[in-house]
């Protein structure tokens, strides 16, 4: 019987369609055309799906022909309604209740435990099939399984896939049919802020300064003109007033009027409060990933929801869209359920919690003798399976771009590009986005450890930040250029054993900082004579040249020493040979004690070097109680300070000399650069075998040519010629003649070394005989014995030898007239050696 109704009902859905047709003419030629491909399509790939697929249960008919009477009663009841999206037709043609479509999904990926990961995929995965009209429900609903093979869907089939893998991960979530802006309905997000623009990373570590004391000294007033004064701020309130006209102008320009407003369809995941630590609802848009109030303007208003157990009609008045809306759905009054007397999520948590407690207490009988309803059937699709490398390649084609207000946006998959680049954000300067103000560039396993690049378009400057384990362990490096007389800033990190942090230099100076040093310097900061800038190929003796005017070097306060002996600040004047020294503050004291040196004339070729004298220091003690300084203290005193800025300038020349070997370094690191390839990674390990395989080529054929060289013998002497492919008669001739000579010269060598051994074993064993006969008289037996095991192996030594030598002297003729037959037949030399 349930079969006849649904085959009546389904035959009315036909007849009524066919009249529609009949009576209508509205649907463009162009619809029916790609309907029927579309069923071709589907009738070719018919016996590729899974039963269910194609068959529809007992239970699965039943429930078609409740829901084609729910829509008749519906479209009664609501003729100023459009109709609800129940029946679908799926990827083989058949009609499939939109809640038997969803397929709770548990995922074992850690990625797609939580909402966001689960967002974050479907909306990277599939790329975004438009619903045309946008004014109309789909006629077709493909499976989620389909939807990941293709990576194309529409927003409902996205929402689809997304409420499987939420409900697989028992969050309350239901697909939502409605109406919604125009920008969310096609994906657009030209008048939206890019995300990334917020949290950028700043690369800048304040310069630690000496704590400011309030008893310090005022500077003076500084002398300028008043009117001038306010003709400046009156110039830079007027530039800042326009450029605050124009940021208004920017932010209240609205996109055109949409004709369609109110009436595009849209779907979307609703997740409701009490599953999963979630305390309040939310909208989660498919298309993009992200989630919004229930309450969000871009939403415009509800037809419906369902899950994996019911379906539910909004009764509720959406004049002002989704602000009042309440989901309650066991309000019949708000929700018009599909199925009555089902189970809902929250009946289904609440019957398991109440079957545990009186599951002691009463018996089974009594739950069979209740009135059982009609549930929802078992979902058709087969299991939703998530790869690896589906969570790795991500987007369609492994890359996505998306446009935003003055930025864009690019995202690359894991080893797509050469470079590891992962993603690219570019930032413009005009909403046309032509003028370039930013690039910043994200990057993943690399071998040089470059972790992000953000290039400044407007004050020509690279920044580069860095993971650690680099050489030099660089962290930051912000530049203007690769030349060495530049802006450039430098941050280290605290694995170097010289505590240094920081170095910013520019085309005259140069400051470091550092961090926990023995001798409490936290600052130097240096000051060059001008000078030419010079050419790379002269470096070398530039930073030998360039002339260092003043080293200034701040100590933090030592608490082991007294304030009037604890050095704050050192300063090297080294064109006026002058070292100036200011304490710490004592206590009670404002007034810092100060001291400076003038250095004594060196020795030269017509004088002697100049004696120390007391004029050549000048103190200024607060305490006026203290003894002065003897001039032995303040001698050894200069003496060491002389010392000590010996070592600070070679330490400024080495810094000089690292910052040029880090540019280098950096210049060698991107001609030779390549990734990391982990093994953790589908990609990862693909291109590691595919490079293991081509390295296995490579190293074969290499050894397949030396092997081939070895044979060759004509290979040395043709690396003396430039053009070996075509050779000259004359080079021919004289190579025919050089490989001869060589090889006559070698059998010559051999056979002379043939006859020196011969020779030598003859030498040996005559020496040994004649021996042999002065002592024969004194010898033992043992003796004997062992003369005579020497005289036949030497004599057996020297028949070999002999013998060696006539067949090599027979078979040299041979040899040489078969080597000149082999060069005559060789194809390099054959054209030229034809007598």
């Amino acid at each position: 019987m349930e079969t006849v109704v649904e085959s009546n009902s389904e035959e009315q859905d036909r007849g009524g369609e066919t009249e529609e047709e009949e009576e209508d003419d509205r649907e463009p030629m162009k619809m029916e055309k790609s309907v029927s491909a579309f069923q071709e399509l589907h009738l070719k790939v018919d016996e590729l799906c899974p039963e269910s697929y194609r068959v529809n249960s007992p239970n699965q008919i039943r429930l078609l022909a409740i829901a084609d009477n729910f829509q008749r009663q519906y479209s009664l009841l609501y003729p100023d309604r459009k109709p609800l999206l129940l029946c679908p037709v799926n990827e083989c043609g058949v009609k499939k209740f939109v809640s038997m479509t969803l397929r709770p999904t548990p995922t074992v990926f850690p990625e797609l435990f939580a909402w966001e990961g689960c967002a974050s995929f479907v909306a990277d995965f599939l790329s975004l099939d438009p619903l045309e009209p946008p004014v109309d429900l789909p006629r077709y609903l493909f499976s989620s399984s389909s939807v990941l093979q293709n990576q194309s869907a529409t927003c409902f089939e996205s929402a689809t896939l997304l409420c499987s893998l939420l409900l697989g991960n028992h969050y309350d979530a239901y697909c939502v049919s409605g109406y919604a802006v125009r920008e969310m309905c096609l994906m657009d997000r030209s008048l939206q802020e890019c995300p990334l623009l917020d949290t950028q990373v700043k690369g800048k570590i304040s310069e630690e300064e000496p704590e400011e004391n309030k008893y310090t000294v005022k500077p003076l007033r500084e002398m300028k003109s008043r009117f001038l004064t306010q003709l400046e701020k009156k110039k830079q309130e007027a530039e800042a007033a326009l450029l605050h006209k124009q940021k208004l102008q920017e932010e209240t320009e609205q996109p055109p009027a949409d004709p369609l407003r109110g009436l595009r369809v849209h779907c979307w995941v609703l997740v409701l409060s009490g599953s999963r630590s979630v305390r309040e609802n939310f909208f989660i848009d498919p298309l993009s990933g992200n989630s919004y109030p229930s309450e969000d303007v871009n939403f415009l208003g509800i037809e419906s929801v369902w899950n994996n157990l019911n379906y539910y009609v909004n009764m509720q008045d959406c004049r002002d869209g989704c602000a009042d809306m309440v989901y309650d759905l066991e309000d019949i009054k708000l929700w018009e359920p599909v199925l009555y007397g089902a189970t809902s999520k929250k009946q289904l948590i609440l019957e398991v919690s109440k079957k545990k407690i009186m599951s002691k207490f009463t018996n089974n009988d009594e739950d069979e003798q209740q009135l059982r309803v009609f549930e929802m059937p078992r979902s058709w699709v087969s299991y939703v399976n998530i790869s690896k490398k589906d969570l790795e390649s991500r987007w369609p084609g492994r890359q996505e771009v998306t446009r935003y207000r003055k930025a864009k946006l690019e995202k690359f998959a894991v080893y797509l590009s050469q470079d590891g680049l992962v993603t690219r954000l570019t930032r413009y300067k005009d909403l046309d986005c032509t003028k370039v103000v930013m690039v910043r560039e994200l990057y993943h396993q690399r071998n040089d450890h470059l972790v992000e690049r953000e290039i400044n378009e407007v004050d020509k400057f690279t920044t580069e930040r860095f993971r650690r384990g680099r050489p030099f362990h660089l962290l930051f490096h912000r530049y203007t250029s690769n030349s060495t007389d530049t802006e450039r800033e430098m941050e280290f990190s605290s694995d170097r054993g010289e505590d240094l942090l920081r170095r910013v230099e520019s085309s005259d100076e140069m400051t470091e900082s550092f961090e926990g040093r023995r001798d409490f310097l936290y600052c130097r900061h240096v000051v060059f004579k001008p000078q030419i800038k010079l050419s790379r190929e002269d470096l070398e003796s530039h930073l030998k040249i360039r002339e260092i005017e003043k080293i200034v070097e701040r100590f933090r306060r030592d608490r082991a020493k007294s304030a009037s002996e604890d050095v704050a600040e050192r300063v090297f004047l080294l064109n006026e040979r002058r070292i100036e020294l200011t304490y710490h503050l004592e206590d009670h004291r404002f007034i810092p004690s100060k001291r400076s040196f003038i250095k004594p004339l060196e020795a030269t070729d017509k004088e002697k070097a100049e004696a120390f004298r007391l004029d050549m220091v000048s103190s200024f003690q607060v305490d006026p109680s203290e003894k002065p300084l003897k001039t032995l203290t303040l001698y050894q005193m200069l003496m060491s300070l002389m010392k000590g800025e010996e070592e600070v300038v070679l330490q400024v020349r080495n810094s000089k000399k690292e910052v040029q070997e880090i540019v280098d370094c950096r210049e060698q690191e991107e001609e030779d650069l390549h990734l990391h390839l982990s093994p953790w990674t589908t990609s990862g390990v693909t291109q590691a075998r595919s490079q293991r395989e081509e390295m296995d080529r490579l190293d074969a054929e290499e050894r397949r040519w030396i092997k081939e060289k070895e044979k060759d013998v004509l290979a040395p002497l043709l690396l003396r010629l430039n053009d070996t492919e075509t050779l000259s008669a004359g080079d021919a001739k004289q190579i025919h003649q050089d490989c001869l000579s060589g090889f006559k010269q070698r059998l010559v060598e051999q056979a002379n070394l043939i006859q020196e051994r011969y020779e030598k074993e003859t030498q040996e064993l005559q020496r040994k005989q004649q021996s042999f006969q002065k002592n024969q008289l004194h010898m033992t037996k043992g003796q004997e014995k062992d003369y005579q095991t020497y005289c036949t192996e030497k004599i057996l030594r020297i028949n070999v030898a002999k013998k060696r030598l006539k067949m090599h002297k027979e078979a040299a003729p041979h040899k040489y007239k078969a080597l000149d037959q082999r060069l005559k037949r060789d194809p390099r030399l054959a054209p030229h050696l034809l007598y």
